[in-house]
């Protein structure tokens, strides 16, 4: 029986898988080396059943030697961004203009290290464990749904995953009941109207007035159609249009950004800005050509997982390093699989302003503590233990 499994976290090989990633990064879709590497390392591990249900994603599943049980997923994603790494750890990226900015490198390495562990716990667990390294995350459809698609989830009763945040408390773990991201839509939006001298303005369908009022307009979505009770982002980062002072251009166009908090927002939402767009250029006698890109939903915890997830953390590091989160203000493909499971998805602390950690994720600077790491691994352990463990 083992009791003291702290002490078998491989915390040196975290440090050294984490480094190893880091330098060697891929982006998604294309994460062959990573999952190579992740495959090569986990056939080194006893008691392991490895697939590759995809082309560039893995999964070890651990059947537990104390009896019939549940099973519980555990996920870390795998794939970097297309960013020029400006740190300087002598680990840097090796692949010019691609960069581990999002920490996906720690999630492999927190993920490796649980499995490590819990192999040699085998006979301690009722159920099965399965261990999800996942590609392309970063991109649109994602991985996620591959992953589901492939039938991964079909026997699998919870699923848990960690993301690590630069600027919060080192190995602090905080948990969401409820939504733990957003949804993150958008559009692109082209305005075709007609040019003139603006000495004979009308002559013109002028765009840049067209999309002004659209800018306008847009923003009433969230003051007079969203309840007050519920919440929705609507930013227009791009517009543009013209190139002289004297002349009407006949075309403008404009980008969004539009974050919400569930589904039925975000489809209202979507409603109103195609109603919006089709009316006000109408209303000129403009045409468009609007490309609406729905991105991931998201992210909604159990409710119970979350409270299991919670007393996880707090057995393993202890009330002081555990916290209710707020709803990260980004996207992420877990929400796939919370559609189809119930699921929990935990933040990982990776140190303060106070301990050099000054940039948050997508940043070319990006950094973690990585001794931050270890509490990310004791989690998802613990999480294991106290769902399956049998003393």
């Amino acid at each position: 029986m083992i009791t003291d499994w702290n002490n078998l976290v491989p915390k040196e090989k975290i440090i050294k898988w984490r480094r190893q990633l880091h330098q060697n990064p891929e982006l998604s879709f294309e994460e062959y080396n990573t999952s190579q590497f992740i495959f090569d390392t986990l056939a080194t591990f006893p008691n392991l059943e490895l697939t590759r249900p995809t082309e560039t994603s893995v999964v070890a599943t651990l059947k537990g030697g104390a009896g019939e049980g549940q099973t519980i997923a555990l996920r870390a994603d795998m794939d970097a961004l297309p960013i020029k790494e400006e740190t300087d750890v002598k680990f840097k990226s090796k692949n010019q203009g691609v960069m581990h900015a999002c920490g996906h490198d720690t999630h492999v390495a927190m993920l490796l290290g649980a499995a490590k562990v819990l192999t040699s716990m085998k006979d301690n667990l009722a159920g099965t464990v399965k261990f999800i390294f996942q590609h392309a995350e970063e991109q649109v459809p994602g991985g996620a749904q591959q992953i589901i698609d492939a039938g991964v989830l079909k026997d699998v009763d919870e699923i848990y995953g960690i993301h690590i945040l630069p600027t919060f408390k080192k190995g602090s773990i905080g948990i969401v009941d409820g939504a733990a991201t957003i949804a993150a839509d958008g559009f692109y939006l082209k305005i075709q109207g007609k040019g003139s001298h603006a000495s004979t303005p009308e002559l013109a369908i002028d765009p840049i007035i067209v999309g002004s009022e659209l800018v306008t307009a847009l923003q009433t979505i969230r003051s007079r159609s969203v309840k007050s009770s519920e919440n929705a982002i609507i930013s227009i980062g791009e517009f543009i249009s013209g190139q002289a002072p004297n002349i009407i251009a006949d075309t403008a166009k404009l980008s969004c950004s539009i974050r919400s908090f569930n589904e039925k927002t975000r489809d209202l939402v979507e409603k109103r800005v195609r109603e919006i767009v089709e009316h006000v250029t109408k209303a000129h006698g403009a045409s468009y050509e609007l490309n609406y890109i729905r991105g991931y939903s998201p992210v909604i915890n159990n409710h119970e997982l979350a409270v299991k997830a919670k007393q996880a953390a707090i057995n393993v590091l202890g009330e002081e390093l555990v916290y209710d989160a707020n709803t990260l203000m980004a996207s992420e493909d877990f929400s796939a699989y919370t559609k189809v499971v119930p699921g929990c998805f935990m933040f990982l602390g990776a140190g303060t302003e106070e301990d050099g950690i000054k940039y948050f994720n997508h940043n070319p600077k990006f950094d973690v503590l990585e001794e931050s790491m270890f509490n990310g691994t004791k989690v998802e352990v613990q999480v294991i233990l106290d769902l399956l463990g049998r003393y």
